[in-house]
């Protein structure tokens, strides 16, 4: 049976170390290891989702594992790209963006995405979608964006899209991120 306990009595709000009387949380920014905070959360696997947009004619992308379902009215995603990627910034620029979501055999179009200058998207089947959009061939789904918002949250930008339209292209099993590793289910239970 769950309780509910008003928030001010809550155990996380009881004074410890590193809080003040009031219970705030004071944690200094060098406090967590950058090293250890990226083992911890790897612990949590996650789906895989390649950004796709068309730059000048050509595909732009990036593989994500942050992708989620942010709201129903309106039907918004969003996803967490690094501040450091130079794929973002084409994507950006298009102003509209496809969620591919990969299947578990389809590694080497991570691959691909990910590799550098003429390399990139070399082997990558993809049709162009109504909305001028690559959609990755033989993903699980594709959710076709405009761009929401951008807000900056640390190292990281957080985009939001608006889904304009979506489609799930075939039923099969995810790719999963998992301690650094691409992966797929275990046997069904």
């Amino acid at each position: 049976m769950l309780t509910a306990v008003p928030y001010d009595e809550h155990p996380a709000r009881k004074v410890a170390a590193g809080t003040t009387d009031e219970g705030d949380m004071r944690v200094s920014e060098t406090t967590i290891d950058a090293a250890e905070f990226r083992k911890v959360l790897g612990t949590y696997p996650t789906g895989v989702c390649v950004i796709t947009a068309l730059d000048e004619g050509k595909p732009a992308g990036m593989v994500v594992g942050s992708f989620t379902s942010v709201s129903l009215d309106p039907p918004l995603v969003g996803f967490f790209p690094d501040k450091s990627s130079t794929s973002w910034p084409l994507i950006e620029k298009a102003g509209h963006f496809c969620v591919n979501v990969m299947a578990s055999d389809q590694g080497p179009v991570c691959k691909a995405v990910t590799a550098k200058g003429e390399a990139k998207f070399v082997g990558v089947e993809y049709a162009i979608s109504d909305h001028d959009l690559p959609v990755i061939a033989d993903s699980i789904a594709a959710i076709e964006c405009k761009l929401y918002s951008v807000t900056e949250a640390g190292d990281h930008w957080f985009v939001l899209g608006q889904v304009l339209r979506m489609e799930t292209v075939r039923e099969d099993e995810p790719m999963l991120f998992h301690r650094g590793r691409y992966g797929s289910f275990a046997e069904k239970m």
